[in-house]
């Protein structure tokens, strides 16, 4: 098949996604598809990846992070897409960019990727403390309105876990399915801890190694909750020497810094494009905590679990199916003192025990590569019933 990526946020200087496209671009050459991802950029080029490629579409600079564009020329979008004559077309953003392939007049089958949650990203956060979801769901009722203009327009949802699945079909959504994402095949492992590496860590936070070392990674941005997670740290940190190694930055950094400063636990490193030396950081802390229950999926404990590492997440969203039993914790979202007990609890009960427990579960991670095979399954089912159909 030919497959075509309408792909709104997709930088080279990205993260997850231009991991998970470059994943795919791979996949699709082993599964013998051609991958094309279509994506906004300062100008057009073609960059190829073996049987596939990317293809940038001059388009605006996205305001709130001058690292992205956003698609502008629905005009263009849709001669680019009778170009290429796909055989299956994917969105994978539920905003403008998934609302113009929906309206594009080709033939071939279409799916949504709901790579985001834009109501926990945002309004379940803004207003959670006030009201509970189902009340804030019918404030953003013209939210659910659009995704379920989307729903008519395409043939598939894919969801990458079962909570935002289940949302999206009480929300009126018909064709949503759930994939699991999964981790870079042969990067993670338990084997890459390095204990003079968690040593010098646990230095550069002011601790010695008998000290707890988080680690915690992503993008500074208000719904990731840097500043909570600091803060509940730092709770814990009056009853049990614990370090937090914070890696990433963004347009929130300054908060995070900020709130970072009267810590001196807290350790914040820049990002690291190195895939192999963040797999030696993941696998060389004693747990990994995140803050954001607006996760699809969370790729970043989901390498923490294939790195050997117990995980401390909140209790909803894509991150909260990474803690199982006996190697995470799932605390209350948004709650400082709950993630605080969290830490607490781990530092006070046999680390060791659940270490070893994270280390055991490592193996049964799932990778990218099964994703994709499911994936490009899904894919098949639908290319061959819209080809009997004709």
């Amino acid at each position: 098949m030919r497959i075509v990526d309408v792909c709104a946020f997709y930088a080279p200087e990205g993260g997850g996604v231009k991991t998970y496209v470059e994943r795919k671009l791979k996949a699709g050459d082993d599964a013998g598809h051609e991958i094309i991802v279509l994506a906004p950029g300062p100008d057009g080029r073609i960059f190829e990846h073996g049987n596939g490629r990317i293809i940038t579409l001059p388009a605006r600079r996205f305001p709130l992070d001058r690292r992205y564009h956003y698609f502008n020329d629905e005009a263009s979008l849709h001669a680019m897409l009778d170009d290429l004559q796909p055989d299956l077309v994917e969105a994978s953003s539920p905003w403008s960019s998934a609302s113009m392939v929906g309206r594009w007049q080709g033939a071939a089958p279409r799916a949504l990727i709901m790579h985001a949650d834009p109501l926990s990203a945002y309004a379940y956060r803004w207003f959670g403390s006030v009201a509970d979801r189902t009340v804030i769901d019918r404030g953003f009722d013209w939210y659910w309105r659009h995704l379920r203009r989307l729903d008519q327009a395409f043939d598939l949802t894919i969801s990458a876990n079962s909570s935002l699945t289940q949302r999206l079909r009480s929300g009126g959504m018909r064709t949503v399915k759930t994939i699991p994402m999964g981790v870079e095949p042969g990067i993670f492992s338990p084997n890459h801890r390095d204990e003079r590496l968690r040593a010098y860590l646990l230095e550069c936070c002011g601790l010695g190694p008998d000290g707890m070392l988080l680690v915690a990674a992503g993008r500074h941005a208000p719904e990731k909750r840097w500043p909570q997670v600091i803060q509940a740290v730092t709770m814990a940190g009056q009853q049990h020497p614990v370090g937090l190694v914070l890696i990433g930055d963004g347009r929130s950094s300054a908060a995070v810094r900020r709130t970072a400063a009267n810590n001196p636990h807290i350790h914040l490193l820049a990002p690291v494009s190195d895939r192999p030396e963040l797999a030696r950081l993941l696998a060389s802390g004693d747990a990994l905590i995140h803050g954001c229950e607006a996760e699809t999926f969370c790729m970043v404990a989901a390498e923490a679990r294939a790195s050997g590492l117990p995980v401390i997440v909140p209790n909803q969203g894509g991150a909260a199916d990474q803690a199982g039993k006996d190697f995470g914790i799932r605390y209350r979202s948004g709650d400082s003192a709950s993630m605080a007990s969290a830490i607490s609890h781990m530092a006070s009960t046999r680390a060791r025990h659940w270490r070893q427990n994270a280390v055991h579960a490592a193996m049964d991670v799932a990778t990218m590569d099964l994703h994709f095979l499911n994936l490009f399954s899904a894919y098949q089912v639908l290319r061959d019933g819209r080809v009997m159909a004709a």
